[in-house]
């Protein structure tokens, strides 16, 4: 079974534009997330980018990109054009991983590929556990909540996901890591669906799975990367690749 992993980046985020091309150790962060994604060797890499200046910094690291459209309003919806013009056949597993987790663990990716394969999910992602209080109100820390709790090679299904769960009982609450792995029909499902009114207002898309019936299974990761949405994360992270 083969799978192909698709990055989607663009300059345009809200709360840090042009993180993309954020330099950290002389690369910049779409070329760090391209290379750990390379590192992995669990298939062919491909950026999808809106943005030319993008294209030029992947091609300059010696990396494979995609030019896209600018009209999409998810990373889903990015990936899906994407495979559309890259017209691959052979393709069983398409892994989105976010082009914003510079530090996503290489053992991780190749954990989310493995257990999709082995368990013949529909759509699969990644969380690790929650080291401090703070990060459950942190609203730009995504959670999940499981239904089961994690053993030994499980891959329970997801529950809830949720950004703030101040007064919430916090039982089986992770961290949730911004990368999916989606079977070919499920990741052509999906895009059909119209955007869900509980995705609209928390801003999740993978919600648009769960209104939809379709089930996400969870992996527990070896640690939580951070994901750089502002300008805090970027110097937290440098700091912490700075010495790696």
């Amino acid at each position: 079974m083969k799978t192909l992993i698709i990055i989607p980046s663009r300059m345009s985020a809200t709360r840090l534009p042009g993180k993309p091309l954020l330099k950290i150790n002389g690369k910049s962060i779409i070329s760090h997330v391209f290379k750990r994604a390379e590192s992995a060797e669990i298939g062919e890499v491909i950026v999808a980018t809106e943005d030319q200046e993008i294209v030029d910094d992947v091609k300059n690291n010696g990396g494979n990109v995609i030019l896209t459209s600018s009209n999409h309003q998810t990373g889903t919806d990015r990936i899906f054009e994407a495979l559309n013009l890259l017209n691959k056949k052979d393709v069983n597993f398409v892994m989105n991983i976010q082009g914003d987790e510079p530090d996503i663990d290489i053992d991780d990716i190749k954990l989310l590929d493995a257990q999709m394969k082995k368990k013949d999910s529909k759509i699969g992602t990644l969380a690790a556990f929650i080291s401090d209080d703070k990060m459950y109100e942190n609203k730009n820390l995504v959670k999940v909540k499981i239904k089961e709790p994690f053993s030994q090679n499980s891959f329970p299904i997801a529950e809830n996901f949720m950004r703030n769960i101040q007064g919430k009982k916090k039982k089986d609450i992770y961290h949730h890591i911004g990368i999916y792995c989606y079977e070919l029909q499920t990741l052509k499902k999906f895009v059909s669906f119209k955007r869900s009114k509980n995705e609209l207002e928390n801003r999740l898309e993978q919600l648009r799975a769960l209104d939809n019936g379709i089930e996400i299974n969870v992996g527990l990761a070896s640690r939580s990367p951070i994901g750089v949405d502002t300008n805090e994360d970027f110097l937290a992270i440098k700091k912490i690749m700075k010495y790696k």
